[in-house]
């Protein structure tokens, strides 16, 4: 089970890897940030499939779009210069809240 959550991480992780790498796509304008965002998508979805071996659909399903959503967020503030308000990283905060209550509720 702990390989599983692993995998489901690694899958979030790569997920936020795909965002940045659509992000220097330009609206598909520009060929290797293109390739790199297709080939990190392929690669979030094989390990989300892995992860989906051992854990339930919903719950894995939410904790990996909720750290795909929050991390990408939290980059775009770090490394893009978005938006950081208060309410913003509260937001986020709860993302992140909401993600933790899942993996301990998880059955």
């Amino acid at each position: 089970m702990i390989a599983a959550w692993g995998l489901l991480l690694a899958a979030a992780l790569v997920d936020i890897a795909m965002a940045v790498a659509l992000k220097h796509a330009e609206g598909w304008t520009r060929l290797w940030p293109s390739l790199a965002g297709l080939l990190f998508a392929n690669g979030a979805i094989v390990l989300l499939t892995m992860a989906l071996r051992q854990l339930p659909v919903g719950t894995a399903f939410a904790v990996f779009t909720g750290i795909g959503a929050a991390g990408a967020a939290l980059v775009g503030i770090v490394v893009y210069g978005e938006s950081a308000t208060p309410l913003r990283l509260m937001l986020i905060a709860a993302i992140i809240a909401s993600i933790a209550g899942l993996k301990l509720t998880n059955g």
